[in-house]
């Protein structure tokens, strides 16, 4: 769709532009569409105000952005060559001594501009580029927000205010001649700083003083300050307007000088190609899918192991919301791990559903419901969950321990640690390994230089933008995967690229009854990053070697049945490439407290052990369940029941047993001043075996009882903007857009009260409702359109397009061309109606 005129406003270059160019900047940016603007001028309007447009320069890549700020700094509006010229400059020589990137600038530049047009940040035809107001001021040099150029104010700027005398004294410096007025003498002095040749003339009479003092403000800032007797050097640049004053002690180096001073450059290093993300290391790929997986399999451990620590309970939670560090000490050496890492698999199974508040009024945390589905699934299917709940996660957990903006510190599963940029960055940091060959391992900090021309900060100097969120953020990001298994020694694994190119999305609505995670969107690539990851985990094994020397080696990972019982009946001492667990009296009590008997502890080694049960762990189990069961505990406050006075008399002579503060009732049975469980520890303390009984004499079995929570779904990723809409969205709101601008712009007859409102302001048109009715009959007999003015029951007025079809009872049912639907409206909120004219 074209124009035979340029287009005066950014309205008119919008209303020029076709569909699929609407839906572009719609799509671009979607804060445009909450809600559907009515029309044309509505949504120029919008796209004009300060919020959206510092969120459309915040998503530009840098060669936009510097594109966008030479703009800022050109005349209003500028031709193309002009700002070619000010990204290039004029072809001489300006003492920097680099290579020329005239070619590429020339080569990015009219991509770069039509990225612009596309986000309405420019209008206009080639011959007259227009950045909109609202970014010109925000990219505009001024003294309380310096421009990434570098440059200062215009001559004209730098003069407002100055005397007319003053203008004339620096004219009969620099050898002009004088003017009648102050607006012809800062033109004659803005025509010399631009004239190549004559500006050249007058630095060549520049004292060498004073070109020093021109080179330090040339690339910015360009405000100095200055002593109110300044040097000759200073004086003399003075004089001639080359600094020209801003109060009484700074002054400032005008723009159009610093430009003859650049050599035409607004900037002093444009980038107009990214950077080339740099390689580390090349691996060979199946080391590295090796690798991957078995820190894939390491991940599963970790969440299983911290699942089960938490499983009767976990930690409090604070009032303020999250983990004390103390808690996260005690989880981390429980998990033989550090701080950080820890706080990392907590956030994950947190953010993968499973863990959550138990809501109670002793308010914990603990397992979910679904962790019991998530622990039933193959391991490939338990790592899929957990990986695309992690690149779905706004949650970051390399804050803890940093503090807030109010100086508090931030606790793991705090309220505080969402980072909308947090999937975004992690996206796209894995979409620059895929874009490597496989096996190959990027430099850390050339990928950081790529993600930040891809999106820098507005106006921050480098050292800034070493530190800023999104470079912690793609830090945290490669370490994260490597830990997690998407990465495996710096390369990006096999089946993470299955998973990538799918679209794998986030957990959803958790773990559902199949085992499967999220909606149907990413099914695909996660079956498919399954099925690569699938042969490379380790098969999980039914036996154990049981050795002399009271210990168990599990050479691998345990079937999940074996894993609980061996658990129960002895100790991890170590863990690595093979656990080795730890046959202990204290353990082998557990395990008869839990309800086994010897000999059940007995066939369970035999059965699952590839070597003979040792004679001394067969000695343990059955030492001590001789004496398991021997004292027996009940509730008094407690009593101590044995048939064997001689081992009551022994307790009653410890000196430990004091503070239970023991009687004799009956020549078998001791009453205590405690509660039965603190009795129970503090006999097993002092080396008996006593088991808790029940009121009929019952010995009771305990277990460990699993603490769960209600059901409860992930927490949900907090979203950077609105998110982006589908394209059903885009063709319905185009569509609404172009019919809301046909119904504010149609040239429409007169009424009987006089000519339409088909000027700006866009007032509904007004009959009475007698007129009104008469011609919304006659309509629906001839087939005319009509122009309508409609008060909805919320009060909010509109303009619509109507072809009304049939009248009766009140209402008039009509093909809305506004809503591009057939609808029925009430006559009496129809405030008047107009018909369209013959050649609308």
């Amino acid at each position: 769709m074209g124009t035979t005129t340029p287009p005066r406003t950014l309205a008119e270059a919008l209303r020029a532009r076709g569909d699929e160019s609407l839906a572009g900047l719609l799509r671009a940016r979607p804060d445009l569409l909450n809600p559907v603007p009515n029309d044309i001028t509505q949504l120029a309007t919008r796209a004009g105000t300060r919020a959206s447009v510092v969120r459309a320069l915040e998503h530009l890549d840098r060669f936009a952005l510097q594109t966008a700020e030479a703009l800022a700094v050109a005349p209003d509006p500028a031709p193309y060559g002009t700002l070619l010229s000010l990204l290039t400059g004029d072809g001489l020589d300006d003492g920097e001594q680099r290579d020329d990137a005239g070619a590429a600038i020339t080569a990015a530049l009219p991509g770069a501009v039509a990225a612009l047009r596309e986000q309405a940040l420019v209008w206009g035809e080639d011959d007259r580029l227009r950045l909109v107001r609202t970014a010109r001021e925000l990219l505009a040099p001024s003294p309380q927000h310096p421009s990434p150029t570098g440059l200062g104010p215009t001559v004209a700027e730098a003069t407002a205010g100055m005397s007319p005398g003053r203008l004339q004294e620096i004219l009969a410096a620099t050898g002009l001649p004088a003017t009648h007025d102050p607006v012809s003498a800062v033109a004659a002095l803005s025509a010399l700083f631009t004239d190549r040749a004559r500006m050249a003339e007058l630095l060549d009479t520049a004292p060498a003083e004073a070109l020093s003092v021109l080179d330090r403000l040339v690339w910015g800032p360009p405000y100095g300050e200055v002593t109110p007797n300044p040097a000759p050097p200073v004086t003399w640049l003075r004089d001639r307007g080359l600094l020209l004053p801003v109060s009484a002690r700074t002054v400032v180096l005008p723009r159009e000088a610093a430009l003859h001073l650049r050599a035409g450059r607004a900037h002093r290093a444009p980038e107009p190609v990214p950077p080339v993300v740099a390689v580390a290391a090349e691996r060979d790929p199946q080391a590295v899918d090796r690798a991957a997986a078995g820190q894939a399999f390491t991940a599963l451990s970790t969440v299983e192991e911290l699942l089960k620590l938490w499983d009767g309970g976990g930690p409090p939670i604070l009032r303020a919301g999250g983990l004390s560090v103390r808690e996260l000490k005690r989880t981390a050496t429980a998990l033989d791990t550090t701080e950080p890492v820890t706080a990392f698999w907590i956030e994950l199974a947190y953010g993968a559903g499973l863990l959550a508040s138990d809501g109670e009024t002793d308010e914990r945390y603990a397992p979910t419901p679904a962790s019991d589905e998530w622990r039933d699934l193959p391991a490939q299917d338990r790592w899929t969950h957990l990986a695309t709940a992690w690149l779905a996660a706004t949650r970051t957990p390399g804050l803890v321990g940093g503090q807030d903006a109010k100086g508090r510190a931030l606790s793991a599963l705090g309220p505080e640690l969402d980072r909308s940029a947090a999937p975004d960055v992690r996206r796209r940091v894995l979409a620059l390994l895929a874009a490597l060959p496989p096996g190959t391992a990027p430099d850390a900090e050339a990928l950081l230089a790529r993600l930040r021309w891809e999106r820098p900060l507005r106006g921050a100097a480098p050292a800034a933008e070493a530190t800023d969120l999104r470079s912690r953020l793609a830090l945290w990001a490669l370490n994260e995967a490597e830990l997690l298994g998407i990465t495996g020694r710096g390369a990006l694994a096999a089946h993470t690229r299955a998973l990538l190119d799918d679209g794998g999305t986030g957990p959803g609505a958790g773990v559902g009854a199949e085992g499967r995670t999220g909606s149907g969107a990413g099914r695909a690539g996660e079956k498919k990053a399954a099925a690569l990851l699938a042969p490379l985990l380790p098969e999980p094994l039914d036996h154990v070697l049981l050795q002399a020397d009271l210990t168990a080696v599990a050479p691998g990972p345990l079937d999940r049945p074996l894993a609980e019982t061996l658990s129960v009946l002895a100790d991890v001492e170590s863990k690595g490439g093979a656990t080795v667990y730890r046959f202990t009296p204290g353990s082998v009590r557990r395990a008869l407290d839990a309800g086994q008997a010897a000999a059940d502890l007995h066939a369970f080694l035999a059965a699952h052990s590839r070597t003979p049960v040792p004679q001394p762990l067969s000695y343990l189990i059955d030492d001590v369940a001789r004496r398991h069961g021997h004292l027996r505990i009940g509730a008094a406050s407690a009593y101590v029941r044995c048939d064997d006075e001689a081992v009551l008399n022994e307790i009653l002579a410890d000196r430990r047993s004091t503070g239970l503060r023991l009687r004799r009732l009956a020549p078998t049975v001791l009453a205590a001043q405690t509660d039965p469980g603190p009795l129970l520890e503090a006999l097993r303390d002092m080396g008996y075996a006593p088991a808790a009984e029940s009121a009929d004499g019952d010995v009771l079995i305990t277990r460990a009882g699993a603490r769960r929570t209600p059901p409860r779904t992930p927490p949900a990723p907090v979203p950077e903007g609105p998110p982006t809409p589908d394209d059903t969205l885009l063709g319905a709101a185009v569509r609404a857009i172009r019919a809301g601008d046909t119904a504010a712009t149609v040239v429409r007859k007169d009424t009987p009260q006089g000519p339409p409102a088909n000027g700006p302001s866009g007032a509904l048109p007004r009959t009475t409702p007698a007129e009104t009715l008469a011609t919304v009959q006659a309509a629906a007999m001839t087939g005319a359109t009509l122009w309508i003015g409609y008060v909805n029951a919320d009060g909010a007025a509109s303009q619509r397009v109507i072809a009304p079809v049939r009248v009766e009872g009140g209402f008039v049912t009509a093909y809305d061309h506004t809503a591009d639907e057939v609808r029925t409206y009430p006559l009496h909120r129809i405030t008047g109606v107009a018909e369209l004219a013959e050649d609308a």
